[in-house]
């Protein structure tokens, strides 16, 4: 009788402290889950599970200083691809990365996932950041 006790406060303590996430929080949860089921079958491919790049050919996504650089470009590279020579990691990578039809819901969740995972942590990359870095994009 004690441990169902303890079993069910111990279970109303875990839903309240779920219930008490901010709006923040659950949009982030939000973006970066559906960020995931993106990559995966959108990048993955690519640039890897771990996003550690396909050795001189693709780079990795794991160097969060050119990530935060580039912040307000990473729409635009998903959207429209990349074409030149980056440096990341002093290494340069000179493959064409190709053009996406993601929706701008769909760039601004892969970007979160993408900002957030492999060492990044760059917080949730919304749909009007997305939407504004998208008008920008030359």
């Amino acid at each position: 009788m004690k441990f169902k006790i303890i079993g069910f406060i111990t279970l109303v303590l875990i839903v309240f402290a779920i219930s008490c996430q901010n709006d923040g929080q659950v949009e982030f949860n939000r973006y970066y889950s559906g960020g995931s089921q993106i990559y995966q079958s959108h990048c993955q491919n690519c640039h890897g599970a771990k996003g550690e790049g396909l050795q001189a050919l693709i780079p990795p996504l794991t160097d969060s200083i050119y990530l935060n650089s580039n912040k307000t470009a990473l729409a635009c590279y998903v959207k429209n691809g990349l074409k030149g020579k980056i440096t990341i990691h002093n290494k340069v990578f000179d493959e064409e990365m190709p053009s996406s039809d993601l929706s701008p819901i769909e760039i601004a969740k892969v970007l979160t996932y993408v900002t957030n995972s492999f060492g990044n942590k760059m917080g949730t990359i919304n749909l009007e950041q997305v939407t504004a870095d998208l008008g920008k994009c030359k």
